[in-house]
């Protein structure tokens, strides 16, 4: 015999609130999870990357240093040392001319350091993109199935007080249905957050390398 309760129940005897909220909580949830696998993929290959880092400064040349730091795409840690190099090459090109802009005024150490930092910059903005999807869903999604739960029952009682019959079958069934919202916003929210936290110390450790490498 085929329950009267439980999700499908839900969506057929919803109205449209319900149902956008739960077609809301299904959205967020599938960006959630997209972030997390997409944003985890690219810190384990930013973490296989780093390994590069150390033999580096091992290598006879410039060029055997950028074949042990991995391949050019996407790899924060070749671009940081291909502008390192373009970065000095630049004040080595502009000594013994006129300085005709702001920034030929700069010394080598200031000049390098600057276009070091800048490429630091770009790469943790890169680096935390997504990020705020996760904390978004994470402080919303509770609220919004609150907010469906509290839409359910407010209908339930209206229809139990509408046909007359107030018994624990009759309230226990929709009112249980309309808590289904709450739990489904927890269930959207509790992977997000873990996953923003997650992510969050992955990308730190991530950033002190490239800034120790930056340093060295």
């Amino acid at each position: 015999m085929e329950s009267k309760f439980g999700l499908v129940n839900v969506w057929l005897q919803g109205d449209w609130v319900t149902r956008s909220v739960a077609l809301l909580l299904l959205g967020m949830s599938l960006a959630s999870w997209i972030v997390i696998v997409v944003k985890a993929i690219d810190l384990f290959r930013y973490r296989r990357l780093a390994g590069g880092a150390e033999p580096f400064w091992h290598s006879a040349d410039f060029a055997e240093g950028l074949a042990k730091l991995g391949p050019p795409a996407d790899n924060p840690f070749r671009q940081l040392a291909v502008e390192g190099r373009e970065a000095a090459a630049h004040v080595r090109h502009r000594e013994g001319t006129a300085r005709t802009e702001l920034h030929d005024a700069l010394d080598v150490s200031d000049w390098v350091t600057r276009c070091l930092r800048n490429c630091i910059d770009e790469f943790t903005a890169r680096l935390s993109s997504g990020l705020a999807i996760l904390a978004s869903v994470g402080s919303t999604a509770p609220f919004i199935g609150l907010f469906g739960t509290v839409w359910g029952i407010y209908h339930a009682l209206l229809a139990i007080g509408t046909s007359g019959q107030s018994t624990i079958d009759k309230v226990a069934g929709p009112i249980g249905e309309a808590l289904i919202m709450t739990a489904l916003g927890l269930a959207v929210a509790i992977p997000a957050v873990l996953g923003y936290n997650a992510l969050v110390r992955g990308n730190k450790s991530i950033l002190n390398g490239l800034n120790s490498f930056a340093h060295d």
